[in-house]
């Protein structure tokens, strides 16, 4: 859970939100990602690239994320 967690970038606790019988808050997260066929092959074609080619890559999208 920690792992995935960190691939799409939210804490642990994110995964608990709500259990107290409230509806959890998706906040900016549109989904699931990896119960998305589309999203899970981007994240393991993302792993599978070398380290500098992923950072050069997050910094893209992160970059195209504010700008839209």
């Amino acid at each position: 859970m920690w792992t995935i967690a960190q691939v799409i970038q939210v804490p642990v606790s994110y995964f608990f939100e709500g259990l107290e019988g409230e509806p959890a808050e998706i906040g900016n997260h549109r989904g699931d990602i990896l119960t998305d066929k589309e999203g899970l092959e981007l994240v393991r074609a993302y792993y599978a690239m070398p380290e500098n080619q992923r950072r050069r890559l997050f910094d893209l999208a992160r970059v195209l994320s504010h700008a839209a």
